[in-house]
Order: structure tokens, then sequence, then C-alpha cells
């Protein structure tokens, strides 16, 4: 019986682990204006994916403390099928400004852009996962 009760538990760790949204994971930024970068946690919030800065760096690659720091940075993003995600806001730090957005993602890189302004200010990124 007890033998029986770690596979059900297990099966289901590994159902859910299955599961997951490819996108879902630690994503390095591209070098903003500054050219500081960051790592971005991407998971799960509802039924919707969000994105959190966990680690911030400058133009030297060295570690450096910000207020942005474990602040939500994606939000609203909805999976749309094929690696395709929309609807959602990413704000940057670097300018303070909040883009309606959308991402494609393609093995282990991340297109991130979005526009301000009905469309008049857009911005274009690349991430890649960071293992």
């Amino acid at each position: 019986m007890k033998t029986l009760v770690l596979t059900v538990v297990a099966t289901i760790a590994l159902a859910g682990a299955a599961m997951a949204d490819p996108v879902e994971g630690t994503w390095r930024t591209a070098p903003d204006d500054n050219g500081n970068f960051g790592l971005v946690q991407i998971a799960p919030c509802g039924p919707k994916l969000c994105g959190t800065l966990v680690q911030a760096y400058n133009s030297a690659g060295q570690r450096i403390t910000s207020p942005n720091v474990g602040r939500q940075i994606i939000w609203d993003m909805v999976a749309q099928g094929n690696g395709s995600y929309g609807n959602g806001r990413v704000w940057a730090p670097d300018r303070d400004k909040t883009y309606r957005s959308k991402m494609q993602l393609s093995g282990d890189r991340l297109a991130v852009s979005g526009c301000v302004l009905g469309g008049a200010i857009c911005r274009d990124a690349n991430w890649v996962r960071h293992r």
C-alpha cells in the first residue's frame, strides 16, 4: 500500500511538471538603455503568466542592488499557442514605461515586443533562457 501511495504521488508530481508552460523559467533580458540587464522569472499568476525581476546586473555583468528586484515587470500575458503569447504588459525600468506586449518563444530565445501610445512608440528585445 505504501508503494502504491508513493507511486501515485510521484505520478501527480510528474504530471504537474509536464503541464508547465514552455516559457516558464528564468530569462536573461537584453541590455537596457543604460547597459543594465536582469534575470526575469516567468511563472503562472492565475490563468495568465507574469514575470518578476529576480536579479539585476550592470553593463560589466556585475550583480547590482536595484529597487526593481522583486518587482513584477510582466503581467497579464496569455498563451496563444505555437510559442506565441499576447495581451500582456511589460514594464521597462530604464524608461519607466509600460508597454502593451507580446512574446514569441523559439527554443531558448524569447522575442519580447511592445508598444505605448497606440503603437507610436515600440520596443523589441530578445531574451535568452538562463540555466
